[in-house]
């Protein structure tokens, strides 16, 4: 379906054609290379690029003027943390300026392989094409590479032009007064399309949520957006990678642990934080609550595209963000 007339309507979108021309015109090297489109989401469409030498490439380019800084972020800090995480994460090596085709710079570096966990988890399959405990297993290195991100010290980052190393929490997630009322108009959203009917569990943990002050206790190095499109699965259900770092910043480590809400239960969501560290329980509150947020407006995007994977993953993420 169009984008046209939604929140993540694109200002410029790059397709297959126009990222071969921007990519041989700056990167001579790729010259021979295959381009395919590999993903689109809100901020960036994504190809991938098969040089001459085998070496899969992926080049994001955005779509909105608004991830222009995610961008910036990325290039500059995610070389810095890449060696400092136990899970692959994509490493800018390819920066490519504007010109009179595409506005904006965008970016290169080597493919990190895997499946988004929404599509592997969504998907409908035999049950017998996961093996047991793959969502375990997949927690438990998830915690670890969050541990490992929550320890590197802000300082150690390079600096922006002008300006702090990184923005504190600038979309407000860990903020219950601007996020519950945005998830509860996603999940109004899903209502009316007749996908999803909101329980009292849901309705208590927002209410509760936004009754909290703001938080107060220490910043992390935050991934900002982790969420079950951004965590990279194998074949097998082992975490292979983490991806789309544009908002990376400063925040409470509720904001990244909402994955373990969204995306696991039970014993799978104990080895998450188990790895991690626990949370206090107004953190908890608050990482349940994102967790509902992000659920919904990925169910309410899924439906609108068409994407029935996703749509299935983040529903029941919607009943997950309030399991015990």
């Amino acid at each position: 379906m169009s984008d046209a007339g939604h929140e993540w309507s694109p200002e410029h979108v790059v397709d297959e054609a126009l990222a071969r021309e921007l990519v041989v015109s700056q990167f001579p090297h790729l010259r021979g290379a295959s381009v395919r489109l590999l993903a689109t989401g809100w901020d960036n469409t994504v190809h991938l690029v098969d040089g001459d030498d085998g070496v899969p490439w992926v080049f994001r380019f955005p779509r909105r003027t608004i991830a222009l800084g995610g961008l910036e972020r990325e290039v500059r800090c995610l070389p810095t943390l890449a060696p400092r995480l136990p899970l692959p994460v994509p490493v800018p090596e390819l920066v490519g300026a504007p010109d009179e085709r595409f506005p904006w710079p965008f970016w290169g570096g080597r493919l990190v392989p895997g499946t988004e966990l929404a599509e592997h988890a969504g998907a409908e399959r035999p049950a017998q094409a996961l093996p047991a405990g793959w969502r375990v297993r997949c927690a438990a290195a998830t915690g670890r590479m969050l541990a490992a991100l929550h320890d590197v010290s802000p300082g150690s980052l390079p600096p922006g032009a002008g300006g702090p190393v990184l923005p504190v929490d600038p979309m407000g997630r860990a903020d219950g007064s601007r996020r519950v009322p945005m998830a509860r108009a996603r999940l109004e959203a899903l209502e009316r399309r007749g996908i999803w009917t909101t329980t009292q569990p849901v309705d208590e943990l927002l209410d509760e949520a936004e009754r909290l002050s703001p938080p107060s206790g220490p910043l992390v190095v935050s991934h900002g957006d982790l969420h079950i499109r951004h965590v990279l699965v194998d074949d097998a259900g082992e975490a292979s990678g983490v991806i789309d770092w544009g908002d990376l910043c400063l925040a409470g480590p509720s904001v990244d642990l909402s994955l373990a809400f969204a995306a696991f239960s039970g014993a799978a969501r104990r080895a998450l934080l188990t790895e991690h560290g626990a949370l206090s329980h107004d953190d908890e509150v608050r990482a349940r609550m994102l967790a509902v947020a992000l659920s919904a407006t990925l169910a309410d995007y899924a439906a609108e595209e068409g994407r029935q994977p996703l749509l299935a993953e983040a529903l029941r993420g919607l009943v997950r963000a309030v399991d015990q």
